[in-house]
């Protein structure tokens, strides 16, 4: 075998306006820009894109003309791109398909699971790419018929390369908010090098005999991701198909900064709005996107809707986008005050519950609106208890109109 190399990219999300700013779909835009760049310069044999190339499904002419001249730089560079479709980028239904079959009529890509045997071959390696199926009930219902009608045909004096966009269910390899879409059983063995995409921080394990490999994103999707560093995957194969692989960092992705360090339980929502103004003043930096994080359990009469965003958002002049987010719980009333709500005789009842249920609509409504839903709770006691459905349905209904 002769000695080659290849780049592993993926979760490019192109066509992204984060925040609904077009700034940042201009931020995808270079960093794609930046990786074509880098892959002229270390001329591979072959690049590998393994899916969400795009952010949606239907990118706009924009997104798209900017792609379009960034490929075909590689294949003016005589670099194939070899690519398959992921869970954004998928064909929404089999009429329309997926953007990338356009792409790959134009000679610009190499979308894999088009072509005949779902593969392509050199005289070095034979890349077989399956497309996303967006669920694990589909992919457990898809993807075996998919590899059924498109055999894989490894060959043993080759390097075998699997594509796919996928969260494998694996100890320790996914985030816990994601959604695992396949097992590790229903891919195919045998294969030298699995090039993975859809989570977002790199990955390199052993794998099936060969290695698994996740490249990582280009750019910051979710602030979640605003720690990893943004790039890709150069692999180096030698005579003995030996691949030696470098994680190659790029340098235009934008900055994040994530304040969330503390928590601000039993805090009033206007100190709480003071602090992280403040912090926000003092993390300012020319472009950069600023992200406090406010977690924490209010008092028990405190609500979200009293933490001043606004002022937030305007304590920075420098950065780009102040984006706040609120994970703030608001506090139960303590089992100690239902308790006493509760007690006394039961003729009490109406009032006490209505007391209850003042306290706690208050928490989330204004005090006229928590007033008429605590009048509309206690007016359905009486005919709930005797099971008058109708009387019930009346009261809703007349509340409704």
């Amino acid at each position: 075998m002769k000695p080659f190399s290849f780049v592993h990219a993926a979760d490019l999300h192109l066509g992204f306006a984060q925040y609904n700013l077009e700034t940042r779909r201009a931020d995808f835009d270079k960093a794609f820009e930046e990786l074509v760049e880098r892959i002229l310069r270390l001329k591979p044999d072959f690049l590998i894109m393994a899916g969400d190339i795009f952010h949606q499904a239907r990118p706009l002419n924009s997104t798209l003309e900017s792609v379009i001249q960034n490929l075909r730089r590689l294949r003016d560079a005589e670099i194939p791109v070899l690519a398959v479709d992921g869970s954004h980028d998928a064909a929404p239904n089999t009429i329309t398909g997926t953007i990338l079959n356009p792409l790959d009529s134009a000679g610009l890509i190499y979308y894999l699971p088009k072509h005949e045997g779902a593969c392509w071959q050199s005289e070095n390696c034979y890349v077989y790419g399956v497309p996303n199926f967006r669920t694990r009930r589909r992919t457990e219902e898809l993807l075996p018929s998919f590899l059924k009608q498109n055999p894989v045909t490894l060959d043993p004096s080759l390097f075998n390369i699997f594509v796919f966009h996928m969260a494998l269910d694996m100890p320790n390899l996914k985030p816990p908010q994601m959604e695992a879409e396949a097992t590790p059983e229903m891919l195919p063995d045998g294969f030298n090098y699995y090039a993975a995409g859809h989570i977002h921080q790199p990955v390199n394990t052993k794998f099936k005999g060969g290695i698994l490999v996740y490249s990582g994103c280009t750019e910051t999707v979710s602030y979640e991701d605003a720690k990893i560093a943004k790039g890709f995957t150069r692999v180096q194969v030698n005579e003995k198909g030996v691949p030696s692989l470098q994680q190659i960092k790029l340098e235009l992705p934008r900055r994040f900064k994530i304040l969330n360090q503390k928590d601000y339980t039993g805090m009033a929502p206007a100190r709480i709005t003071e602090e992280v103004s403040q912090l926000v003043m003092d993390e300012d930096e020319e472009g950069i996107i600023i992200v406090p994080v406010m977690k924490g359990t209010l008092p028990t009469e405190a609500s979200r809707n009293e933490v001043d965003l606004a002022k937030i958002r305007s304590s920075a002049q420098k950065a780009l986008l102040v984006h706040p987010i609120i994970r703030l719980k608001t506090s139960e009333i303590p089992e100690e005050v239902i308790q006493s709500i509760f007690e006394g005789e039961l003729k009490d009842l109406k009032t006490k519950a209505f007391e209850y249920f003042l306290q706690l609509f208050a928490e989330r409504y204004s005090r006229d609106e928590a007033d008429k839903i605590s009048r509309l709770a206690i007016s359905l006691i009486e005919p709930l208890t005797r099971k008058e459905e109708e009387k019930v349905k009346q009261v809703l209904e007349d509340h409704i109109q």
